[in-house]
């Protein structure tokens, strides 16, 4: 118990993992904290054509060596520095790519070092309760028959389908290297942005339907709120195009030419995502400019109301003003029907107005 208790306490966090909004682009927002496990949880697949085996480790004094038959699968949930820096240095992973995988914060990347590919991409999640996004940073390490991922969430993530098909036997990608892992891992993330742009475009339906039956109370606001997130997303993805592209270009035979058509399906698919967040912020514009429509449209109609009545009082106000000047000879001033001749071209005179304007269809 002694020995266990002095392990756990070399598990100093780089970082405070959180369930929080994607504000590495907006320091100044503050994010939510939860409770960070007290060590990080290692998966660890080790599987070929032949067989699967899958371990859970709680501790990161072990060595896994790379077997020359087998792909090996480390996944790291939580990131300490202490447990990356050393995981990196069993594989060779080069200080500069550590430091990155530790530095959250940052915008999409791919890199090439010491016959290393790195890259880092957010995973994106919807919370329902407030409808707002949720990201993750996603680090990847790929060398010769293995692949290191950390992320710093250790309670969600996507990569679950694709545990499932390595633990059923998929041919496929028993029988291909890490690069089809790769793609496999980066195939899942993006495809999760799909799920989320889906529940933007159900807030936004939401939006527009309270719209539709003229209920603009908190309207503006939410249309405000939903734009910030659609833009959040937007600028988180738009960089795992050239993410994609990297893997493409690159000339390391760590990417084997007959996995590069799948790497060039990834990238339709951000492609697909980035024209997707596109055409919610259009709808969103589209929204806003509803919603002016209508507050000029009611203004409108209040102002054709308040014309109307005065146009309509015009007529009883001049008559009025006639018969109340001070002149000594006024027709009808003794005359006893004098007064209903006036009142009576009051009430006449109105009405005949409002026939003349309901023949013209002013109202």
């Amino acid at each position: 118990m002694g020995t266990r208790s002095k392990k756990l306490s070399k598990y100093l966090p780089h970082i405070s993992v959180s369930r929080r909004r994607f504000n590495k682009y907006n320091p100044a927002a503050e994010p939510e904290r939860k409770p960070m496990p007290t060590a990080p949880v290692y998966s660890i697949f080790s599987y070929n054509d032949q067989g699967l085996t899958e371990q859970k480790l709680l501790d990161y004094d072990w060595h896994t060596p790379v077997a020359t038959d087998k792909i090996t699968w480390i996944n790291v949930d939580g990131l300490y520095k202490d447990c990356v820096e050393h995981l990196c240095e069993q594989y060779q992973v080069h200080p500069l790519l550590v430091e990155d995988i530790l530095s959250v914060g940052q915008r999409a990347k791919m890199d090439e070092v010491d016959n290393r590919l790195f890259c880092l991409l957010p995973m994106i999640y919807f919370n329902p309760e407030n409808n707002t996004v949720e990201m993750e940073q996603v680090s990847m390490v790929i060398g010769p028959g293995f692949l290191l991922s950390f992320q710093e969430d250790a309670l969600r993530d996507v990569f679950n389908p694709l545990r499932d098909k390595l633990r059923n036997g998929t041919l496929r990608i028993r029988e291909r290297g890490a690069d089809y892992l790769c793609y496999s891992l980066l195939d899942v993330i993006v495809d999760s942005y799909f799920g989320v742009i889906d529940q933007l475009g159900e807030s936004i339906e939401a939006i527009e339907s309270k719209l539709i039956h003229k209920n603009e109370q908190g309207v503006l606001e939410a249309i405000s709120a939903i734009r910030k997130e659609v833009m959040l997303m937007k600028r988180a993805i738009v960089p795992v195009r050239e993410l994609i592209n990297g893997f493409l270009r690159t000339d390391n035979s760590l990417i084997e030419a007959r996995n590069e058509k799948y790497f060039k399906d990834v990238s339709d698919h951000i492609i697909q995502a980035n024209e997707n967040c596109d055409n919610l912020r259009d709808l969103l514009v589209n929204l806003q400019d509803m919603y002016m429509n209508q507050i000029n449209l009611r203004m409108n109609e209040v102002m054709k109301i308040f014309t109307m009545v005065s146009l309509l009082l015009a007529p009883a106000t001049v008559i009025g003003g006639v018969f109340g000047m001070n002149f000594e000879q006024i027709p009808l001033l003794h005359n006893p029907v004098g007064f209903y001749f006036s009142v009576s071209a009051m009430l006449i005179t109105p009405l005949l107005m409002l026939v003349y304007f309901k023949k013209k269809k002013w109202f």
